[in-house]
């Protein structure tokens, strides 16, 4: 999972892919996922509306040689505040991560043998048991493909990945959840994950529908697009169809959805400044909007009433 801001508390939140009404989905009981991935400290948790997620993922540990590391107090601190979270919403799973953007540097090597793998589920199998926490999710960037410039990768990550959920699912029993972050890109969902057999030992798979259109895109565009255009092919709808069309079922798979956007300079005025060439400038937290982007752009932001998990929906005041 891509992210500039290291010390985000909620980097995004998933929601599962029910292409129905919310009924539906509710209806669905433990197959409706409403995941945030935590990455901030202890002291922070209780300022977010708990008791409309399911899931919360806590971002990132890390490989020291073959084993999953929690190494500092503050990490533990986070994790134990998070699974005490769990007296008052009883039904909610917190999970740890491996990786993120830039932190599987060794991933591609330590999962190559079976002495890493299994090393590497055993050593998750010992944090749950200490931690209470109820599953992983491993966000490796990525297997089989060019991710996190320099790190290394290799067309056998492909198979080790398969052996590596497989080796997991054998330490950890059927109790804990297996998830894992994936690319919304062709290149990932052709090349990175045998889906035919890892998708049966899993239990779901984050889509990271987001940061399409990027820091280092020469153009603008949607970075989280719901449906495809002419000018920009991926979005959220391509992954989706991709995937059910060669077998994985929509009950495991989950649509990452971010709150913030992305802003680019040196864009001429045609189409509105949509897919056009241009510098990227930043990163914009949704938090942002009301204070700063409202004042330059004459928008009005109306917001649910939960503001702590809203999202803006954006009109023009000389159209109301």
């Amino acid at each position: 999972m891509k992210t500039s801001i290291k010390h985000m508390a909620w980097v995004m939140a998933w929601v599962a892919c029910w292409f129905t009404n919310s009924v539906s989905g509710q209806a669905a009981g433990n197959n409706f996922r409403v995941i945030a991935y935590y990455a901030s400290n202890a002291a922070n948790i209780d300022s977010f509306a708990i008791d409309q997620l399911t899931h919360i993922i806590y971002s990132f540990c890390h490989l020291k040689g073959n084993r999953l590391e929690v190494d500092n107090k503050g990490d533990s601190l986070t994790i134990q505040k998070l699974v005490s979270l769990k007296v008052k919403y009883p039904k909610l799973k917190v999970l740890l991560s491996l990786g993120g953007w830039g932190g599987c540097k060794t991933c591609s090597g330590v999962f190559d043998t079976d002495e890493g793998r299994k090393e590497f589920a055993t050593s998750v199998k010992e944090l749950a048991d200490y931690f209470k926490t109820d599953g992983i999710d491993l966000d490796w960037e990525y297997p089989a493909i060019e991710g996190y410039p320099g790190h290394p990768f290799k067309p056998e990550d492909k198979n080790n990945f398969t052996a590596l959920v497989k080796a997991l699912r054998v330490s950890l029993g059927q109790e804990q959840e297996i998830s894992f972050a994936a690319g919304a890109f062709p290149k990932f969902l052709e090349q990175s994950i045998d889906w035919a057999k890892v998708m049966p030992v899993v239990d779901y798979v984050n889509l990271m529908n987001y940061d399409m259109v990027h820091g280092n895109t020469p153009h603008t565009g949607h970075h989280t697009p719901l449906y495809s255009t002419d000018d920009q092919k991926e979005s959220v709808h391509a992954c989706v169809s991709y995937l059910e069309s060669i077998g994985v079922s929509r009950q495991q798979m989950v649509i990452g959805a971010a709150f913030y956007g992305r802003s680019w300079g040196q864009v001429e005025n045609v189409n509105h400044g949509l897919y056009q060439p241009g510098v990227f400038k930043n990163f914009l937290s949704h938090n942002i909007f009301d204070r700063i982007v409202n004042k330059r752009m004459d928008l009005l932001f109306i917001m649910t009433k939960k503001r702590r998990l809203a999202m803006p929906i954006i009109k023009s005041k000389k159209s109301l």
